[in-house]
């Protein structure tokens, strides 16, 4: 019953809505769900299960049910805490459309600077255009911008934007849904039919299904791009333990 209420919640109300919500319950989705055989790394809670995710075909056993991370934040909680150094040297941290997974918990860092941006996210600081923002270059040593660019339609400016604002020796991870098995990026906005569009693209409001050239166009924009497995780094038991998502890549820019 309760996986059946979340996956209708997803399809009938908005966004930012459903943040506001979830604050109330995912407490209730907590106490229900807690057991021993998955884990998230990133408060650590363990569950029975996680919820299923999705809006045409819902993925089952992704969405923890605590922080309500999906496969690609709990894998880039593990990059950050055991292959950089944003949690313990000072640094100005940008994240784009804040997840709740990360947002207190960045908050509460006191060696980070951290400013939020989104055009319609509550839990953003700056409300403000990826396409034209209202930041100096060269003003941020790391940002976070997590499955935003497949919705932006000209995701060229909203690279050249993300490179402009960084600083010079700057990590910049840059994270979207990708099609390994396509080795190009398709985009069509002929096709405006929402459902029809969430077949083809992962979503309706998403503009195009990027290929293995996505790594590509970030170098010629200027970025230089390191394609990290960081799922090879775990077992198979580890894998399924935190709910990953075996052979995602990280793209892992630098300035």
């Amino acid at each position: 019953m309760i996986k059946y209420i979340f996956k209708k919640g997803l399809s009938v109300f908005p966004r930012p809505f459903l943040i506001k919500v979830s604050y109330y319950v995912r407490p209730i989705f907590s106490f229900f769900l807690k057991g021993k055989k998955y884990t998230d790394p990133i408060d650590g809670k363990s569950f029975r299960t996680f919820l299923p995710y999705g809006y045409e075909n819902p993925r089952p056993n992704v969405l923890s049910p605590s922080t309500l991370s999906l496969e690609r934040h709990r894998l880039l909680w593990l990059y950050l805490k055991n292959e950089t150094d944003l949690f313990t040297k000072p640094q100005r941290l940008l994240h784009f459309a804040p997840e709740q997974a990360f947002h207190k918990r960045f908050k509460k860092i006191k060696t980070l600077t951290y400013t939020t941006t989104d055009l319609l996210s509550p839990l953003a600081d700056i409300k403000a255009d990826i396409c034209q923002l209202p930041f100096n270059d060269n003003e941020f040593d790391f940002i976070l911008c997590n499955h935003v660019l497949e919705h932006i339609p000209d995701d060229t400016k909203a690279m050249q934007e993300l490179l402009r604002v960084l600083a010079p020796g700057g990590t910049a991870i840059l994270q979207i849904p990708q099609d390994l098995n396509r080795e190009t990026t398709f985009e069509d906005n002929t096709i405006i039919d929402p459902k029809k569009r969430a077949q083809i693209f992962g979503q309706y409001d998403h503009v195009r299904v990027y290929g293995r050239d996505y790594f590509d166009k970030l170098r010629s924009i200027g970025f230089k791009v390191n394609e990290v497995d960081y799922t090879s780094t775990f077992t198979p038991q580890q894998i399924d333990q935190f709910r990953l998502a075996k052979g995602e890549i990280i793209p892992v820019c630098y300035k």
